[in-house]
């Protein structure tokens, strides 16, 4: 991705729309057993979606790819999962992941794949957003998310981050 690229900033209101779509999506779809978060961004809006939802278990994977949180960082060759048991026995369940940024798509993959390894019946996902700038996989987001709130050619700030 081009360094010169202006970083695009969201709202509280933009997430907040952004998950109650979802939260309306996911309720016709049928309403999951359990939500997983990518850490760290991805947990909040796994919460926020728990709450909308009544969905009260929530459960997190710390997965790294970006090498640090500055504008425009660059990713490691793969997602590096630091801790997959924090996802427990999936066994039988319906699970929604969650995350805040989808780049490559290399970290759904990979956490899809964990989700299916831990048990889990149905695996969904919800992106807030996706950087189709970094994004290299055959399909298009929209063929990866399952909801997918929006999509943008730049790094991306949410409102929980301090940019670097």
């Amino acid at each position: 991705m081009a360094g010169d690229q202006t970083p695009i900033a969201l709202t509280w209101a933009d997430v907040t729309k952004t998950v109650d779509t979802f939260a309306g999506q996911v309720r016709t779809d049928r309403v999951p057993d359990v939500l997983v978060g990518v850490l760290r961004g991805g947990l909040v809006p796994a919460v926020l979606l728990s709450h909308q939802l009544g969905v009260r278990e929530v459960r997190a994977v710390e997965v790294v790819h970006t090498l640090d949180d500055t504008v425009n960082a660059d990713k490691s060759g793969t997602p590096r999962v630091v801790n997959p048991a924090t996802l427990g026995d999936l066994k039988g369940m319906d699970v929604l992941l969650v995350d805040d940024i989808a780049g490559s798509g290399d970290t759904l993959v990979c956490v899809v794949g964990l989700l299916h390894a831990a048990g889990a019946k149905r695996v969904r996902t919800a992106v807030l957003t996706v950087n189709r700038a970094n994004w290299h996989r055959p399909q298009s987001p929209a063929d990866v998310v399952r909801y997918l709130g929006s999509q943008v050619d730049s790094w991306v700030i949410f409102p929980w981050e301090v940019p670097a």
